[in-house]
Formats: structure tokens, C-alpha cells, sequence
């Protein structure tokens, strides 16, 4: 067994709105997630933020402080030879470098601002309502 994926996401807040894509394939594909994805080997954790943002939302930004860190399992019922995919996902808070509208790319079927007060309305990611709401980005995760 190999151990686990180191990923990075995105939180990005621009005007009360959070940024957001649905994952189009892979682990919670169809559900709402910050942007991000796994560390390419040589490199570092900024540079890996900074890339997943232009990937999947075509925006540009500057990684900042590491707001958390949210760990899943993907498939907490596998099949017997395989164990659940382990995911280690270091948020970072960022900055736009220009205000824009995103475009989906890369694994993001979509790509929008959504207005915080809305964000726990969406089927959500597994763990990202606990991990904005503990960490005071959205006030509620009804």
C-alpha cells in the first residue's frame, strides 16, 4: 500500500463570493470543491496552488498563507485489494491578480463565484462545509 496523495486547493474570496468548481472525474466528481489537485513531483506547494487555480478556473493568483489542512479518504469502501485512496490537501488562501469571471478547464466541468451565503446550499465536496465553516470562511453549513 503507498501512502498518501499530497494535494493542494485554492480558497479564494473575491468580493464576498467564494471561488468554486465541480469536479467533473476523479474523487467527488459532480460535487463542489475549491480549485486544486495533487503536488507534481519537484514541486513546491505554492507553485502547485498557483497552477491548479490556472488549470481549472483559467484565473491568476498569488498563493498565500496555509489557511488548513483537510484529509479524505475517496472511496471509504473499496474493493478488498485496494484500500481507500488517502488524500493530505494543504488549503491555501489566495489572492486574484485581476478580478475575472472563471473559465472551466482541466477536471472542472464548471467554474463560478458563488455569493458565501450560498456556498452550503451546493452538494459539496466531502469535508470542504466543516473545513470553510471551522476555519470562519462561511458562517453556516446547513
Amino acid at each position: 500500500m503507498s501512502g498518501p496523495h499530497v494535494a493542494v486547493s485554492a480558497v479564494l474570496v473575491d468580493d464576498d463570493r467564494l471561488l468554486l468548481v465541480r469536479r467533473g472525474h476523479g474523487p467527488a466528481a459532480g460535487t463542489w470543491a475549491v480549485p486544486g489537485g495533487r503536488v507534481e513531483e519537484g514541486e513546491m506547494l505554492a507553485e502547485a496552488v498557483v497552477r491548479e487555480l490556472r488549470e481549472e478556473t483559467a484565473l491568476e493568483g498569488v498563493c498565500g498563507r496555509l489557511i488548513g489542512v483537510l484529509e479524505l479518504l475517496a472511496d471509504p469502501d473499496p474493493p478488498e485489494h485496494e484500500g481507500p485512496e488517502h488524500f493530505v490537501i494543504l488549503c491555501h488562501e489566495v489572492s486574484l491578480l485581476e478580478s475575472a469571471e472563471p473559465e472551466a478547464g482541466d477536471d472542472a466541468a464548471e467554474a463560478r463565484w458563488v455569493d458565501l451565503g450560498d456556498v452550503a446550499e451546493l452538494r459539496l465536496a466531502p469535508g470542504l462545509a466543516e473545513f470553510l465553516h471551522d476555519h470562519a470562511i462561511i458562517e453556516t453549513i446547513t
